[in-house]
């Protein structure tokens, strides 16, 4: 059984790349691991961890599957649909492990389940392939393999936003980010291209300074 499970890390940031992780388990595969291995990794919800004890699991994780991770820029997320970046990220990385059956956090409510699974599903055969789709509330919590992918986003966007230097986590109710991105309105400068520039955060710190 060749199982991948998918998760994002940034979807609600004003600030670096949404990124979208991928965790690969081959039952049959060279190493012979199993699920259970995975389970065995303590992966979880990356948002229940603890930075160190996320980036701990992604090493134990190493020697159990194989991980992959997409990461959608700000200027794409800005030109783009953010939905449809991350269902097409969602399927690049289905079609290059090619996997029986794929767990995915949702990205949409529960309502709209059944239409996301139709798409994929439609795009999918059209690669000659048909894997068994679950997509559920939580999977990250619920599913080991959903959590590893959680991590090796997580992880990755972690590292990126250190590398901005003092700008607090990215998201838009972070008093260090929002001082952050008000610094440049106020002095009129131009926004760095880390940043979601069509978000609504901007718009409203814009307001506040000009007003």
């Amino acid at each position: 059984m060749r199982v991948l499970g998918l998760d994002e890390a940034g979807r609600g940031c004003v600030l670096g790349p949404l990124v979208v992780g991928a965790y690969f388990c081959d039952d049959n595969g060279p190493s012979g691991q199993s699920m259970d291995a995975v389970v065995a990794t303590g992966a979880t919800d990356s948002k229940m961890l603890s930075r160190k004890r996320r980036e701990a699991i992604l090493l134990r994780l190493a020697d159990v599957g194989e991980s992959r991770l997409v990461a959608i820029s700000p200027a794409q997320i800005d030109a783009g649909n953010i939905n449809a970046l991350e269902e097409a990220a969602f399927i690049e990385h289905i079609v290059h492990f090619r996997p029986h059956r794929v767990y995915i956090d949702a990205p949409v409510h529960p309502k709209g389940i059944a239409k996301l699974k139709a798409r994929m599903a439609a795009i999918l055969a059209k690669e000659g392939l048909d894997p068994e789709l679950i997509v559920e509330p939580k999977a990250d919590a619920n599913y080991p393999i959903v959590g590893a992918a959680s991590i090796v986003a997580k992880v990755y966007r972690d590292n990126q936003i250190d590398a901005l230097g003092e700008v607090g986590s990215g998201y838009p109710s972070d008093p260090t980010t929002r001082a952050w991105l008000s610094g440049f309105l106020k002095r009129g400068d131009p926004l760095p291209d880390c940043v979601r520039k069509r978000w609504g955060t901007i718009h409203n710190l814009r307001q506040q300074v000009l007003f």
